[in-house]
């Protein structure tokens, strides 16, 4: 008797892989949808209409002596905080839902397994399913990250916007897009630690909001601080609009020391041979070197989880 052999099942082709996952997370889709139109309309609003009202009361209400906000220059500022602040969520939402929803709820309802006896290799299934987010995210966070420049470059409304805040230096560059990735990765690293839709989430959160505060801390030490000095006449030199470092006193030998609070007193510089005094800053021209530097930190520690995400799943489904 003859057995005849029995072809394998094809797995199903890459298109409809990422057809099934933007079905399967089609709420989410709507939403950060939702979202990215939210975002763009009031940045594009605040280019526009808000800036030229904002302007023009400005030009009324303003004069040497102060200025009273009106509503227009109130909204106008609103507009571009608020959309900054929810920019900087924006890698937050990420790593939970990629660590509840997009991972650890698969894996606890046993979704991805019944995947996995399907034709498609646990590698294909974590590949396909980070990657469309992935390319939703990096495309929406961009243009965002475009837009928020735009209006940022374009600001005539005497408004105090630092580049050097921590929600405007995120929003300004390449530094956002990246850390929407990042939350990406270190939610799905999480969702496969743990498998639990809710615990996953909260570590992602957690681990996302410790790699953002580390970086936000080195942020001024990832570039060398430029310099300024001050003489004893004029003491401290330093442009405006600069993000501090250490200040001091300038010694004869040309050593810098703490600043020994003297005032103008001769008698106690001289105690302490004060001659001068220096201020560490990073001027504007700084941005983009720190902008850089951080983001290229931000894309290799991304980098690091997503590839710990794959050896763990093929280490658990060898």
């Amino acid at each position: 008797m003859t057995t005849l052999a029995t072809a394998p099942t094809a797995g199903p082709r890459p298109a409809r892989m990422w057809h099934a996952v933007l079905r399967l997370h089609r709420v989410a889709l709507i939403i950060w949808a939702v979202i990215f139109a939210a975002l763009s309309g009031v940045l594009l609003w605040a280019y526009g209409p808000g800036a030229s009202a904002a302007r023009a009361d400005w030009r009324q209400k303003c004069g040497s002596h102060g200025c009273g906000w009106s509503s227009a220059i109130s909204s106008y500022h609103l507009a571009h905080a608020g959309v900054e602040v929810t920019i900087g969520a924006i890698p937050y939402v990420a790593a939970v839902w990629a660590g509840a929803a997009l991972i650890g709820r698969e894996l606890e309802a046993g979704t991805a397994h019944l995947s996995w006896t399907q034709g498609v290799s646990p590698t294909r299934w974590l590949a396909t399913t980070l990657a469309v987010p992935a390319a939703l995210i990096t495309a929406g966070s961009t243009v965002l990250v475009l837009v928020h420049r735009l209006l940022f470059d374009a600001h005539k409304v005497p408004v105090t916007w630092n580049w050097w805040d921590d929600a405007t230096f995120t929003a300004n560059g390449p530094l956002a897009v990246a850390l929407s990735l990042l939350g990406l990765a270190v939610g799905a690293l999480a969702g496969l630690l743990l498998r639990r839709a809710l615990a996953a989430g909260g570590l992602a959160f957690v681990a996302t909001a410790l790699v953002d505060t580390a970086l936000g801390t080195a942020r001024p030490h990832l570039w060398p601080w430029a310099t300024s000095h001050g003489t004893l006449a004029t003491g401290y030199a330093t442009p405006s609009n600069v993000l501090f470092g250490d200040k001091g006193a300038v010694t004869s030998t040309g050593a810098h020391i703490a600043d020994p609070g003297c005032g103008k007193s001769e008698k106690c510089l001289a105690a302490h041979d004060v001659t001068g005094y220096f201020s560490h800053y990073h001027p504007d021209s700084h941005f983009w070197p720190l902008q850089l530097v951080e983001t290229g930190i931000v894309l290799a520690v991304t980098a690091a989880a997503t590839a710990a995400a794959f050896r763990l799943l093929r280490r658990r489904t060898a």
